[in-house]
């Protein structure tokens, strides 16, 4: 880590600038500075109260230092949006220097949850425990190079048992503009800001929880966007011929794969899933009509050793790769969602927030991303994508796609006890004499 250590704690001090001309408010800026110092450390919980505990030496600020962050969670008003976007625009820099964006993910993971009053809670299914939990879900997108990959925003479903409570609704602060939305629909806006903020384009890539809904696609296809989302078995389709015209009767996919297999048009791909780990199936690939007005190139992916395909994805695209080798890596590209969420969980702590406001949760959601984009531009300046093969093999260098942990904590004044006061020497920022937050029994 010795390489790549000189500069970086004046880059953060001029990360910290750049988002504290956002933020504006001074309180805001010193709060926003150590909340961040603590997501990046050493610590396990990352939590408020264990956050503040850690921010000063002196056991005596504590509890003022906790009432400060807070207010600056839950009570603070400053935009995530922007907050997101220049964070997001800061580690793209990096990230495009040397590769362009091939892909924009979308995906959603859960938040489990003890009791039922944090903001979007109930029992419903989430992935991230494979089966029904009590729990809240957040659906990201994340924008993604051959290298490297960047959550650049997220957005809490929320459940009609939800949005239609006023008195939940009330007591968690929720916003009066806020409906409910389906998780398509939360992320369809996620889409729709990040092209209004000019963010590289890339192609779609979602599971069949999104994919499958018809309307979802018509809508990517309305903005100009090239996709490759999973559908489900039993989705109906007719083939499409060379010439373009459709031939036969409409059969389920399932069915289609079968006969495909019977024809022999299978064939074997391997592509890698990060910097070790290569991967093997047989693909098979076709022209298919769906519904009346839309057509796709039809993936289907068939594991050794299974009855069946495990996967089957609609693309459309301006230019459809001619070699199934060449889509098959960028459809599985999908596997970065898992990377990212085991970075943003086991490292910075995504679901270690305590509190029960909806403000509250896209506040600490916000500085965890910030963190983040910090992390991914300084891995993406530091070693460019010629330099990954060579990397690959050390597990704590800070290189592309490779673990976070054994990377972050060797940041400047993260888990150092002697250096937990960087936000008093950030400029702009207040120092610990001036003003702070204050207020009884405050909620995050």
């Amino acid at each position: 880590m010795d390489s790549v250590r000189p500069g970086m704690e004046q880059r953060l001090n001029g990360y910290f600038q750049h988002l504290g001309e956002i933020l504006g408010n001074s309180e805001q800026r010193a709060s926003f500075a150590t909340y961040s110092l603590g997501i990046l450390s050493d610590a396990e919980r990352k939590s408020v109260e264990p956050l503040a505990a850690r921010a000063t030496a002196d056991p005596h600020r504590a509890d003022a230092e906790h009432q400060r962050l807070l207010h600056f969670l839950g009570v603070a008003k400053w935009s995530d949006e922007r907050i997101r976007t220049a964070a997001s625009r800061f580690a793209l820099a990096a990230m495009t220097e040397k590769e362009p964006v091939e892909a924009w993910i979308i995906d959603d993971t859960g938040f489990l949850k003890q009791g039922k009053h944090s903001v979007g809670v109930q029992r419903q299914y989430t992935g991230s425990a494979g089966k029904v939990a009590n729990c809240q879900i957040g659906v990201s997108l994340v924008v993604a190079t051959r290298s490297d990959q960047m959550p650049v925003d997220f957005a809490l479903y929320l459940p009609p048992t939800w949005t239609d409570d006023e008195k939940r609704r009330a007591a968690t602060r929720i916003p009066d503009e806020v409906e409910f939305a389906t998780k398509p629909r939360l992320a369809m806006q996620m889409i729709c800001r990040a092209l209004l903020a000019g963010m590289p384009r890339g192609v779609i890539l979602a599971d069949s929880g999104y994919g499958c809904g018809a309307d979802f696609r018509k809508e990517l296809r309305g903005l100009g966007l090239d996709y490759a989302v999973g559908v489900k078995s039993t989705t109906n389709v007719r083939r499409v011929g060379r010439d373009g015209v459709c031939r036969g009767k409409k059969h389920q996919l399932k069915t289609l794969a079968l006969q495909l297999q019977k024809e022999g048009a299978f064939r074997r791909c391997t592509w890698r899933q990060g910097s070790r780990r290569a991967m093997t199936a047989r693909f098979a690939r076709l022209r298919v009509q769906v519904g009346d007005d839309e057509q796709a190139t039809l993936l289907i992916e068939w594991r050794d050793n299974e009855p069946e395909p495990a996967n089957y994805f609609f693309v459309s695209m301006a230019k459809v790769p001619a070699a199934t080798k060449q889509l098959v890596r960028l459809v599985m590209q999908r596997w970065r969602i898992e990377r990212t969420y085991q970075d943003l969980k086991g490292e910075l702590g995504l679901d270690h927030y305590e509190g029960r406001s909806y403000p509250g949760w896209h506040h600490h959601v916000s500085v965890v991303l910030a963190s983040y984009a910090f992390i991914v531009a300084e891995r993406s300046r530091h070693f460019p994508p010629e330099a990954r093969e060579t990397v690959a093999d050390h597990q704590d260098s800070l290189a592309p796609g490779a673990p976070l942990r054994g990377q972050l904590h060797h940041c400047p004044a993260c888990g150092r006890q002697e250096d937990r006061h960087l936000a008093a020497e950030v400029p702009g920022l207040p120092s610990s004499e001036q003003e702070e937050a204050s207020g009884e029994g405050l909620t995050q």
